[in-house]
């Protein structure tokens, strides 16, 4: 009997269809009401606040806001109220990975650096890798399987690996930012946890 399943995409079209997905997905973030991103950006910090993953974490890395993506700085903000030990990541540019950074003032702690991007002032204090219990992992695009869709620099696929295995990867998102497959291969590292402003998609116990 002929097989009628489709087989994922490999090579060089995988790619072609990352970067398509990127390109729509973006487009539709982009779209989106700056209010309503905002007020959608308040639900979500709530949702994500409220994680018992989140909640139990001591030490937390999360990001800064860049261009149409949902504000997590309210959640950056509760994670130091509560006393977690908040990093940011910084791009090294020659290493091509991510160090982590201890931000203790939001305002004086976070600056302009690579292309742009808010991130960590390179006198912060350095966060070891082997202390973080929980990530919050950006990404253009999430299906409800938990796959991600990055910018395409590979820096969280570099780092995600690294990572203690305890560490939950939480993904947030606008809803329409959620698609019925994300395009990938089997190497791909997949979110934990993935919340909209409209629902947590999807929650799944982290193996420790």
């Amino acid at each position: 009997m002929p097989n009628d399943r489709t087989e994922p995409p490999v090579g060089a079209p995988l790619r072609e269809a990352k970067q398509a997905m990127r390109t729509l997905v973006a487009a539709a973030r982009d779209a989106l009401d700056p209010a309503w991103r905002a007020q959608a950006s308040v639900r979500l910090v709530e949702r994500i606040a409220a994680l018992p993953t989140f909640v139990d974490a001591g030490t937390v890395l999360l990001t800064a806001p860049f261009r149409s993506e949902w504000d997590a700085s309210p959640l950056v903000a509760r994670a130091l109220a509560a006393g977690k030990v908040v990093a940011l990541p910084r791009v090294d540019e020659s290493s091509r990975m991510l160090e982590l950074k201890r931000i203790v003032d939001p305002v004086r702690d976070i600056v302009a650096g690579y292309r742009g991007l808010p991130e960590p002032a390179t006198r912060c204090e350095r966060v070891a890798t082997a202390s973080i219990d929980w990530v919050l992992v950006p990404g253009i695009a999430f299906d409800r399987m938990g796959g991600r869709l990055g910018y395409g620099g590979g820096y969280y696929d570099r780092l995600l690996p690294v990572l203690p295995a305890r560490a939950a990867r939480v993904a947030g998102a606008f809803s329409a930012q959620i698609v019925d497959a994300v395009p990938s291969a089997p190497h791909d590292i997949t979110m934990d946890t993935v919340v909209t402003e409209a629902e947590v998609v999807l929650a799944r116990p982290r193996a420790r």
